[in-house]
């Protein structure tokens, strides 16, 4: 049985990384849209492209990092693969769905997104992609 401590703790670091591949993720589509020319859904599958490694990188070597032992990156990576492409599907689908709205501004619809998308990643990742092997 976990202590609720370790949960906090592992909670605490599950946001700080999201919240660093979300920047990545929001920062490259800004840039995409911005300096690119790059629509708004095609730059966010840049965005995510390029946060997937950041996001997979904390998350195993800190976030779920108790398990590092126990479930391999050959397991866990395909895992958390599945994960955060399910995660960026759902993300894609809110994502486009909010650009419709007149006068929404394309980076705070993403901002709004993430956060929303955030949870499923968490409840997945911890339950399946980086859970201990049994």
């Amino acid at each position: 049985m976990e202590k609720t401590g370790q949960g906090k703790a592992q909670l605490l670091r599950f946001v700080v990384v999201g919240c660093t591949a979300a920047l990545v993720h929001w920062g490259v589509v800004k840039l995409a849209v911005e300096q690119a020319g790059l629509r708004p859904l095609l730059a966010n599958v840049l965005g995510w492209s390029i946060a997937f490694g950041v996001s997979y990188g904390g998350h195993r070597r800190w976030t779920f990092s108790a398990t590092r032992g126990q479930r391999s990156s050959r397991s866990a990576l395909p895992r958390f693969l599945l994960v955060s492409a399910t995660g960026f599907l759902l993300n894609e689908a809110a994502y486009a769905t909010a650009l419709q709205w007149p006068g929404v501004r394309y980076d705070l619809a993403l901002a709004v997104v993430l956060v929303l998308v955030a949870g499923f990643t968490f409840v997945m990742s911890r339950w399946w992609a980086f859970r201990a092997s049994t």
